[in-house]
């Protein structure tokens, strides 16, 4: 049995308890919080054994994993020291923000035989599968627009004058960390990486970014991403070849995956999913990465090389507020 425990007390930290409660393997140990009343809440929301509320008894407890679901700009600094204590970590995107961040915490996690990766949705799903088999069944690729567009909740707050933490940039949050990440996965899982990256961001008053775009350029396509927090697609994602098209309806969740062939033949390959579902692979990936370590190697090694080049894509797509 493996005890496993969660720092935040949001809904996407619901999302993954709701989702390893599906697999024997994880126990529910402890919720950190710097709020007792809400670390309680919580834990008695979903069955938490104990409440955290100084950081080191969490380090130094007995728990063999954390799921990490803090601020972004917490994930570097305690995923360090929950490695170098010993324990297993599944942290929330992004990661890290810099490649060079990630591959630190990857070393002292090789040396001390502990897993540590991405909580990203697209790499531990079996719909990763059915959009590649779906891909190369459309001849030459030579344009895709992959979007992920979404009017935050928090945006009508910050419009009335408060600063939600994901519009404040020294949480290291906004649009492209946020959602622009979902973006990157699939574009260089399917396509490796370009040769050349052109960003564009658009910037709120607080300093974080609302929107953005980026060209992956390539010798023989052009990729466009698009992402934004203060707006709502109403359009999927689309892979255009010279024998058919492939759109996805959600590229966070891969939901809506089509195959449209140039006769007009339509075909769904999959409908909605939900995220919890979708977040207990992601609790799934961690117990056969734990306990299967020699069968399951390979592909935390190949999760962790792929957040890796995503990480440098990211960086290449950050644009200096001016």
């Amino acid at each position: 049995m493996i005890k496993y425990s969660v720092i935040g007390t949001s809904w996407i930290t619901k999302s993954f308890i709701d989702g390893a409660n599906h697999y024997k393997d994880l126990s529910l140990d402890g919720v950190y919080s710097r709020s007792f009343e809400k670390g309680s809440a919580f834990a008695e929301e979903t069955g938490a054994k104990r409440v955290f509320t100084d950081f080191n008894d969490l380090v130094f407890s007995d728990t063999d994993l954390v799921y990490v679901a803090s601020p972004n700009v917490c994930h570097y600094e305690q995923c360090k020291t929950l490695l170098s204590n010993g324990k297993h970590i599944i942290c929330e995107k992004p990661i890290t923000i810099t490649a060079e961040d990630f591959s630190e915490l990857c070393n002292i996690a090789n040396e001390k035989n502990l897993v540590y990766f991405e909580a990203i949705m697209y790499m531990h799903t079996p719909l990763r599968q059915v959009l590649k088999d779906a891909v190369s069944k459309i001849g030459n690729i030579r344009s895709a627009t992959i979007d992920f567009s979404q009017l935050s909740s928090k945006y009508q707050a910050l419009k009335n004058g408060e600063l939600p933490n994901i519009f404040n940039p020294e949480m290291k949050t906004g649009a492209l960390n946020d959602l622009g990440i979902y973006c990157v996965y699939p574009v260089i899982d399917l396509f490796g990486m370009p040769e050349k990256i052109t960003p564009v961001q658009h910037f709120l008053h607080t300093g974080a970014d609302g929107s953005g775009s980026a060209a992956f350029e390539y010798k023989d396509k052009l990729v466009t991403i698009t992402y934004s927090k203060v707006g709502q697609s109403r359009s999927a994602s689309q892979i255009m070849g010279d024998e058919g098209t492939v759109t996805i309806e959600s590229i966070s969740k891969l939901d809506g995956i089509k195959h449209l062939n140039n006769d007009g033949e339509e075909i769904l390959l999959n409908g909605e999913t939900d995220k919890k579902y979708l977040m207990g692979n992601e609790a799934k990936s961690a117990i056969d990465f734990i306990i299967n370590r020699k069968e399951t190697d390979n592909f935390l090694r190949e999760c962790q090389l792929m957040n890796e080049k995503v990480l440098l894509c990211m960086e290449k797509m950050r644009v200096e507020n001016a």
